[in-house]
């Protein structure tokens, strides 16, 4: 499906909640890295056809820059945390999942995920607590009259946000540990004797102790994720409406899901009408590379080329781990374009460059690559 049809059917979707032959108000509670650089896709084509979009981000926020020239409005709410605070969190814990946990054992990942999940929603908490308990702000939203929420389920306010101002919701995401999220407050069937738990390494065909082992891992991130909801999020939920209430009662009442993925890029397994895939909406016509990255990329003839990144997250790395991904990287026969933000490792080889940020688009063009 070419770009141009996905943001058609993306905005027929969203489309739904405005009133006819007018545009819509959009609030978005965002979230940071890719997750935010994803959503902003959306944002950008909404404004272009004429929807109001109004982004509610912290003091604190990362990427989210709200004083960067934009079609996008921004309400800023002040917080006690830092940008500091959640970027030393985000490394800390990126940093152990990356380099620490050996991959090849799903019992000593699993954990650090779910080690992940508690520490970042410590601090997604505390955001959305100053939020919702900001009177002067939660009166200027209301009376500002959205149409429709826009959140991903990944960093949790989203729905609260929602049933306070009483105002349809939508999500955006990729995916949950487990598919918990998806399963307990979207609906979403996942059969494990042919469905595997994400990060699993399982396939869709499985011997025997495979569908045991995925039954396993399906149990474990089921009951840390009770526990997380209960502990950490119900609690805080009930206190602010002043009635019992849980998170995945309020994740329920979201309108639609929209998962950032391509249908077939995922196993076999049953969908419901409202997950709708969106995978592709972010792809854009390819710019010209700058002069001397076109040579290099150009100069790999017909071995290709390898681009190398780690995502938003991670810029930079011990000079002990740079140095062994150089030296693997200088072995294989491709041109190695590497984004990377630190001391040039000694063992980089002549077929590796190093740039601090890449064009990831223009780079990996199909035309280019042919």
């Amino acid at each position: 499906m070419s770009r141009k049809w996905i943001s058609v059917l993306l905005l027929l979707q969203l489309g739904c909640y405005f009133s006819p032959g007018s545009s819509g108000k959009v609030l978005v509670w965002p979230t940071e890295y890719s997750h935010w650089i994803s959503m902003k896709t959306i944002l950008e084509e909404l404004v272009q056809r004429g929807h109001e979009v109004s982004v509610l981000t912290s003091s604190a926020s990362i990427l989210v820059d709200p004083y960067k020239p934009s079609a996008i409005k921004f309400e800023i709410y002040p917080t006690s945390l830092s940008k500091h605070d959640f970027e030393v969190l985000i490394r800390k814990v990126i940093d152990k999942w990356i380099y620490h946990t050996p991959k090849h054992i799903v019992w000593t990942y699993f954990p650090v995920v779910q080690e992940l999940f508690w520490e970042y929603s410590d601090y997604i908490q505390k955001l959305c607590k100053d939020a919702v308990l900001n009177k002067k702000l939660i009166t200027k939203l209301q009376e500002s009259r959205f149409d429709l929420i826009l959140s991903d389920p990944i960093g949790p306010c989203g729905e609260l946000l929602a049933e306070i101002l009483k105002t349809p919701l939508v999500y955006s995401l990729r995916f949950t540990p487990g598919h918990n999220i998806e399963k307990y407050s979207g609906g979403l069937p996942f059969p494990p004797s042919y469905v595997p738990v994400v990060m699993s390494e399982l396939s869709d065909q499985m011997t025997f102790m495979e569908r045991v082992k995925n039954m396993i891992y399906v149990l474990y991130c089921d009951f840390w994720f009770q526990i997380f909801n209960e502990k950490r999020w119900d609690q805080f939920y009930t206190e602010v409406l002043g009635r019992p209430t849980t998170l995945s009662e309020l994740m329920r009442k979201a309108e639609m899901w929209l998962i950032r993925n391509y249908w077939d890029f995922e196993f076999p397994r049953p969908l419901l009408p409202h997950f709708k895939y969106i995978g592709g909406y972010h792809c854009k016509p390819a710019k010209p590379l700058p002069k001397e990255m076109e040579e290099f990329a150009q100069s790999s003839g017909e071995n290709g080329i390898v681009v190398f990144t780690l995502g938003s997250i991670v810029n930079n790395m011990t000079e002990e781990r740079a140095n062994v991904i150089a030296s693997a990287l200088a072995q294989i026969p491709q041109k190695v374009i590497w984004r990377f933000d630190g001391k040039k490792p000694e063992t980089l080889g002549p077929n590796t460059r190093l740039y601090k940020w890449i064009p990831q688009n223009d780079l990996l063009d199909i035309k280019r690559m042919l």
